[in-house]
């Protein structure tokens, strides 16, 4: 790492970043053209190095923090990170001024979203521009993405991971891309959450708590209000056209027209929910119990199949496989992908997993719950229930009874292959083994990028191989066939690790 760091732009994330370096022990130099912006900027990261200092996580005395009022007091820098706001024209001019202030220095941006190879054209020497994506807020934060624009040399590069490892932070490498490697797995968390709701399927509450049950700390929609609806609107346009028109990226009219009638989340007072806001309690998990060896089926051999079995026998009811049954009268039936050349299932109220297709498609007019939940089921204390015009009250019934006696709490949602959140995942797990074959970053990275800089519950790819390839597979292609849109094609890699 660098003895001296300059940072440009003095705002949160500037001053966040400069609170690292000096707590690294670097010498810190802090740029912004506001005087009152520098100001508070320096108060935030000496008010932020006390709270460290009292909570002894402090581990070596701070370097030296001085805000400077021209970028020619970057000079001596061996390593700038710029942090100003996501302009173009802007950080090129800014990359153009530095290269020749500092010619030795590393020039990092932590732009979230412009590509590094954009900007890094304006520079005197290409090589030495990488991008240091810090996420928000900095000092909380365990994650920075270091990325390769087309140029960016091996040293370069090493000097930016060097500085995140010093500062305390998981350091994943990205290459040049829309979105680099977290911003683009993560992007069917809030676009696939706008096709739920334009399609019906559930509102606005109901996906978000959802989504939070299965161990999200925000819902989509929440997640949108806090940054915005309008910035992530423009986000999307970006992707769009930077992808030259990816289906899977295509922006939402909702968000447009939510941007049209200036409801733009929390900054407004108003946007998916009106504020201030008070947000009820989720629910307590149920107590499991209660089965009382009534005969519950299972049949299927899928994770979740395997482990509604688990589960039911453990609550105490007489849970057997399709083959384990034949000629007995089931007190319930649960289709988890049922061997068609096995004993029939027959005899009992019927639950069908929505995976290879919506309830409609599965069991048009026929008197069949469907269902969907995603392993593992002790992760996710919900379970989404669907109906048809035909569904029988009995099996609707028997099924609560049944995810309630597991411990399991239930909502009905509309119909749809893959339901609520097993929609969200199967495109979030997509998204990533598409960026994954493209050489974007490693496996492991995207995990790691995702949890910690984003703090979901599990990666991608954890989460695919709780669930099983070949469900996630089921779901994609389910609603590729049903609702014909090449958003959901398969990532080849996908099909590969499910056969």
């Amino acid at each position: 790492m660098p003895d001296v760091i300059g940072v440009v732009g003095a705002g949160t994330m500037g001053a966040g970043i400069a609170q690292l370096a000096a707590a690294a022990g670097a010498r810190t130099l802090l740029h912004d053209p506001v005087a009152e912006a520098r100001e508070r900027g320096r108060q935030q990261i000496a008010d932020g190095l006390e709270r460290w200092r009292a909570k002894g996580r402090l581990e070596r005395e701070p370097g030296e923090v001085a805000a400077v009022a021209e970028l020619g007091d970057l000079a001596q820098a061996g390593l700038v990170i710029e942090a100003a706001p996501e302009r173009l024209e802007l950080k090129r001019e800014l990359f153009a001024t530095l290269s020749e202030i500092a010619p030795g220095a590393v020039l990092a941006s932590n732009t979230s979203s412009i590509p590094i190879t954009a900007i890094a054209s304006a520079a005197a020497d290409p090589g030495r521009v990488v991008g240091m994506h810090f996420f928000n807020p900095a000092p909380v934060m365990r994650l920075v993405e270091v990325i390769a624009g087309i140029d960016s040399s091996p040293e370069a590069l090493e000097i930016a991971r060097a500085t995140g490892r010093a500062m305390g932070k998981e350091v994943i490498d990205a290459t040049d891309g829309p979105g680099f490697l977290v911003n683009r797995c993560n992007r069917p968390f809030g676009l696939e959450a706008l096709k739920l709701l334009q399609e019906r399927v559930a509102d606005v509450e109901a996906i978000d708590a959802i989504v939070r049950a299965a161990g999200f700390r925000m819902g989509p929609f929440e997640l949108q209000d806090l940054v915005g609806i309008d910035v992530g609107y423009e986000v999307s346009l970006s992707f769009h056209e930077l992808s030259f028109g990816e289906p899977r990226w295509r922006p939402s009219p909702l968000s447009a027209r939510m941007v049209a009638a200036g409801r733009l989340g929390r900054k407004t007072g108003r946007g998916w929910y009106e504020y201030p806001r008070e947000r009820a309690e989720d629910p307590e998990p149920l107590t499991a119990g209660g089965g009382h060896d009534r005969l519950v089926v299972v049949a299927g051999d899928v994770a979740v199949a395997q482990e509604l079995r688990a589960l039911a026998a453990r609550a105490g009811f007489d849970a057997r496989a399709q083959d384990e049954a034949e000629g007995e009268v089931p007190w319930l039936l649960i289709d988890a992908g049922a061997d068609p050349e096995g004993p029939p299932l027959q005899g009992g109220p019927v639950a069908l997993l929505c995976a290879d297709g919506s309830l409609h498609a599965l069991d048009g007019g026929g008197g069949a719950v469907g269902f969907h939940v995603l392993p593992p089921l002790e992760g996710s204390p919900v379970v989404e229930l669907t109906r048809g015009a035909g569904t029988v009250a009995s099996a609707a019934e028997r099924v609560e009874e049944l995810f309630a006696a597991l411990g399991l709490r239930t909502v009905w949602v509309g119909d749809a292959p893959g339901l609520v959140l097993g929609r969200i995942v199967a495109q979030l797990i997509n998204e990533a083994c598409f960026a994954v074959a493209e050489g974007v970053g490693s496996r492991e990275d995207v995990d790691a990028g995702m949890v910690l800089g984003l703090s979901h519950p599990r990666g991608p790819f954890a989460w695919c191989e709780e669930i099983g390839a070949e469900h996630v597979l089921a779901v994609l292609d389910a609603l590729r066939i049903e609702l014909g849109e090449e958003r959901y094609r398969a990532a080849p890699l996908l099909r590969r690790l499910a056969t």
